[in-house]
Parts: structure tokens; C-alpha cells; sequence
């Protein structure tokens, strides 16, 4: 017990003031995760729009494909996205192994599946008369899906929310896509495994608390804004 709570002591003690070192693993992972989720709502959003509104020949099995993919084990998409964009891989030339761009089509892949799938379900559950009256109203394609969209704004943050927990807590793939090089592309979990597996828990413990302070921040602002919406 006293080894966990020294830990802890120290790590309050490495936070602040933060080291150059920790400031860059932060700044890492915060462009890491923002690549990452803009990427992520750019394809998985219009995907999931499609999924849950039209009807057309094998959308049963595309649903099926993509909620499949939402357990799909994060080593398996370091390997896949590895081969692609090694030196001999077809995407070689692009140079993006070991690179903050690298990780981040990885981390996409992983919680593109989530952002579609999550989608898909808010749109199915939107009230059948609102496409109705938008088409009654003259309504485009692009405002008919924007509007869609918009109505079901909740479950469409919870899958936001849902796909940004599981790229700011990977491991694997930042691992092997990344190569946790120091001041370049170590991450904070990333970091975490490293420090804890040379016996540094304090500075784990540390970079802990501040993933935990993104995640609680940005769950703050998103539960205000929502309630704000509401009145």
C-alpha cells in the first residue's frame, strides 16, 4: 500500500511543473488524436448516414461487416496497417512508418468501424416520418443528411465520444506503427507501458492522471453543451 501511495505522491510532484519530456509526449497525443478523430468523422459519419437511410443490396452484410469490426483487436490492425505502409509495402514511398501520420491511419481504422456502426443504429432509430417531411420540404441530399444528422446529434457525440476512448487508449497499434520513439511519436499509453515496465510507476501514475484529465475535460464540455442545447 505504501509503494502505491508514494507513487502517487510523486507523480502530483511530476506533473506539475511537467518536464519538457512529458510536454511532448501531451503534445504527441493530442495531435495524434485529433488527426486521428477528424479522419475517423470525415468517413465515418457519411458511411453511417448511408448505412442507416438507404436501402440497397447487400447493406445486411455491410452492417454485418462493420459490427464485426468493432472487436477487432488493435495488434491485428498494427499488422495490417504495418504491411501496408512499411518500405515494402504498397504505400511505402509515402514514408509514413514511424510517423505521428502512420499511427494515425491505423487508430482510424480501428474506430472507423465504431463512428459507422453507432451511426448507422442513431440514424435507424430517427422518427420514419422526418425523411417524409424533409423531402415534402424540397430538401436536398446533402441537407436531408446534414439534417438527419443533426436530429440525432446525441447518439452521434456518444459515437464520437465511444471512438475517441478507444484511439486515446490504444497501445498496439501505436506500438508498431509508431515505434515509441523518443520526442517523435511516444504517446502517453505508449509512455505508460514503457515507464511501468522499467519499473518508473511514478511517472506512470503521472502521465496517467493527465489522460484521465483529457478525458474528463472533454467529457465536461460535451455534457454542457448538451444540457445547454436542451434548455
Amino acid at each position: 500500500m505504501d509503494f502505491v501511495s508514494e507513487g502517487f505522491s510523486q507523480a502530483v510532484g511530476l506533473i506539475f511543473p511537467m518536464s519538457e519530456e512529458m510536454w511532448t509526449i501531451v503534445s504527441v497525443t493530442l495531435s495524434l488524436t485529433a488527426l486521428s478523430m477528424c479522419a475517423t468523422l470525415l468517413l465515418g459519419l457519411p458511411l453511417g448516414f448511408v448505412l442507416g437511410y438507404f436501402k440497397f443490396p447487400g447493406r445486411r452484410l455491410l452492417r454485418a461487416f462493420f459490427d464485426t469490426l468493432l472487436s477487432l483487436p488493435t495488434v491485428v490492425v498494427g499488422l495490417f496497417v504495418y504491411a501496408l505502409i512499411s518500405n515494402r509495402g504498397p504505400l511505402g514511398d509515402w514514408k509514413l512508418l514511424f510517423t505521428i501520420r502512420g499511427m494515425a491511419i491505423g487508430q482510424t481504422v480501428l474506430a472507423l468501424p465504431i463512428v459507422t456502426a453507432l451511426t448507422a443504429s442513431a440514424i435507424e432509430g430517427l422518427d420514419r416520418r422526418l425523411p417524409m417531411t424533409l423531402s415534402t420540404l424540397g430538401a436536398s441530399g446533402r441537407h436531408m443528411a446534414f439534417s438527419c444528422l443533426w436530429e440525432g446529434r446525441y447518439a452521434v457525440l456518444a459515437a464520437a465520444m465511444t471512438a475517441y476512448g478507444r484511439i486515446v487508449a490504444e497501445v498496439g497499434v501505436s506500438m508498431m506503427l509508431g515505434g515509441n520513439i523518443k520526442w517523435r511519436t511516444r504517446t502517453i499509453t505508449t509512455a505508460i507501458t514503457l515507464e511501468t515496465g522499467k519499473g518508473d510507476f511514478a511517472l506512470g501514475i503521472a502521465l496517467g492522471l493527465v489522460l484521465l484529465a483529457f478525458s474528463f475535460v472533454l467529457n465536461a464540455l460535451l455534457s454542457l453543451t448538451r444540457r445547454r442545447a436542451e434548455l
